[in-house]
């Protein structure tokens, strides 16, 4: 299961893996996204002002899910960059009845040290909701970067993301991730930025060269228990 805070998270953060387990070793997988990814981009929240930008982000959604062939998607509508006005249970709630339908064993989500509120509070609440209890199914929790929201960090900040686990994918898997990306019409940007294909690859490209393997992601091995 991949829990992310916005549409296109799911990309930044894992597009190329996820193609990759699903492809190569028949992975099942669910993505579940708590905000709605818009309505900051204005100075108050007006849900019915973006309307039809939301509709269109819903949309690109699908297309990114085409691109990486993740199998199930579910989209809430927490506000977005917003999510310290939310109450931490409520999204809890939101990631337990989730993992309760689902069932996962491995859960990838946001680096808790993030610029971005909305990446902690994600990484807050799944941290919360799959306590190492007994009957806790998930045993495995993964963080991923999100180009232009993990690296962004203060220098001085001491959660930066040291990641020490990866993920060798191949060019096709990177294709599929960028693709997925390009379907985010309020999302994709052009290089130098972060987000763009030229970035994501050369991303790709930094992260195999440090492995000894042409392209690779990166992450954080939080909890594994076997």
């Amino acid at each position: 299961m991949v829990v992310v805070a916005h549409p296109d998270d799911e990309l930044l953060g894992l597009g190329a893996t996820l193609n990759k387990l699903i492809n190569d070793y028949n992975v099942t997988t669910h993505v579940v996204i708590l905000g709605e990814g818009i309505t900051s981009r204005s100075n108050e929240r007006d849900v019915e002002m973006w309307k039809k930008e939301l509709a269109m982000h819903r949309e690109n959604v699908k297309n990114a899910q085409k691109a990486i062939g993740y199998h199930n998607t579910i989209i809430f509508d927490f506000p977005d960059n917003r999510f310290d006005t939310v109450a931490l249970l409520d999204l809890i709630k939101v990631i337990e009845k989730e993992k309760a339908k689902f069932q996962p064993e491995v859960i990838f989500t946001h680096h808790g040290g993030d610029v971005n509120v909305d990446h902690q509070r994600t990484f807050e609440a799944v941290i919360t909701a799959c306590r190492p209890t007994q009957e806790e199914k998930a045993k495995t929790i993964i963080t991923f970067e999100t180009p232009s929201g993990t690296e962004w960090r203060s220098p001085t900040d001491p959660r930066h993301f040291l990641p020490n686990l990866f993920f060798s994918v191949s060019e096709t898997n990177i294709n599929a991730k960028i693709e997925g990306m390009e379907s985010y019409e309020f999302e994709r940007r052009e290089y130098p930025h972060p987000r763009s294909p030229e970035a994501l690859k050369i991303q790709a490209q930094r992260w195999g060269i440090m492995v000894g393997t042409k392209f690779a992601e990166a992450f954080c091995l939080v909890r594994a228990i076997n």
